[in-house]
């Protein structure tokens, strides 16, 4: 009895080193896969990867081999998650293959970026890797706006329907999805915008917000001073000045050279606003945050004219007089 306990004692020792070394075994072996992306079709295994793998001679027979006895003992690791995986360092087959269980996919990005079109976002969103894509013109990204019906008049066009930020998703996402997404960021940045306006501010809804803080985002990217760029535009709108803003002349010129010209600044088009009084028919861009901000939150001045310094930043005037002078200084280099 006693030596077959021992023998017993003996096999039992000898299985759980057998056990233990295997399992290290599995454990070390290497799997250096090439690229970062990978994709794990529908009906995989652990197995079937691993013979996958085994023809791209990145395992061996017997590496192979050793993950099936090793799976004979862990049954509950054999079975993976369909998916696009990112592995961006070298990794074991264990760890790789607790990635695809885990069902962690990758994350790609797509951002939309304050004062671009809607054009301009459109070639973002239709560039953007592995997402499928099902929006290819603005008329769809206006279809899928849920205009609040107490918000007045819905939009007639899809222009600055997106809010500019990063965007995630998962690989074969929907690029109408993202669209939803950033529509509904858009609406709630808005509507929080019209929630703390000023009172007595020129504007009759929160699309003609959206329409003004549009036109201050082209004007300026320089955060300090656009509350001061909204308080010429709403001052000149107080007073039926013409806003006079050449962004919105860009906006409605086809193929536009980059030259402002006299008659571009006499073309008719609705978006004119050398032409035309109040605001353009539409936005013109897309608005972050603190365009938005300043357009609901506008510094009280008598500011009604700014021309640029040529570094970013403008300067402000509040009479005729002296913005020709700045014209003259900052334009035309003091020329008379």
């Amino acid at each position: 009895m006693l030596k077959t306990l021992k023998v017993m004692l003996f096999t039992g020792i000898l299985l759980g080193l057998g056990y233990y070394f295997s399992v290290r075994y599995v454990e070390q072996i290497p799997l250096n896969l090439s690229g970062d992306i990978h994709t794990v079709a529908q009906g995989s295994s652990a197995l079937r990867l691993c013979r996958q793998w085994q023809q791209q001679t990145l395992l061996t027979e017997s590496q192979c081999l050793m993950l099936r006895l090793y799976l004979k003992l862990h049954p509950e690791d054999a079975a993976v998650q369909q998916g696009v995986y990112r592995i961006s360092t070298e990794k074991t087959l264990l760890q790789v293959l607790t990635l695809f269980r885990s069902g962690k996919e990758a994350q790609f990005s797509l951002t939309l970026i304050e004062g671009e079109t809607l054009q301009q976002s459109l070639i973002r969103l239709q560039q953007a890797e592995y997402l499928h894509q099902d929006i290819t013109n603005a008329e769809q990204v206006l279809q899928l706006l849920q205009w609040p019906e107490d918000w007045g008049p819905e939009p007639q066009h899809g222009e600055a329907l997106l809010y500019p930020d990063t965007y995630y998703y998962t690989a074969n996402s929907k690029a109408s999805e993202l669209v939803k997404r950033s529509q509904l960021a858009l609406l709630s940045e808005l509507d929080t915008a019209w929630q703390q306006r000023y009172g007595e501010l020129p504007l009759q809804n929160r699309y003609q917000l959206l329409i003004l803080a549009s036109i201050i985002e082209k004007e300026s990217s320089y955060p300090p001073e656009k509350t001061l760029v909204a308080s010429v535009f709403v001052n000149r709108l107080q007073k039926n000045m013409r806003l006079q803003t050449d962004p919105t002349v860009i906006y409605g010129i086809a193929d536009f050279n980059g030259n402002i010209t006299r008659a571009d600044l006499n073309n008719p088009h609705p978006y004119n606003t050398y032409r035309h009084r109040g605001l353009p028919p539409g936005p013109i861009s897309l608005v972050g945050r603190a365009s938005l901000l300043a357009a609901a939150q506008p510094a009280e001045t008598d500011l009604y004219y700014f021309v640029s310094k040529g570094d970013g930043s403008h300067q402000f005037s509040a009479t005729l007089e002296q913005h020709n002078a700045a014209v003259r200084k900052y334009i035309l280099g003091n020329k008379p």
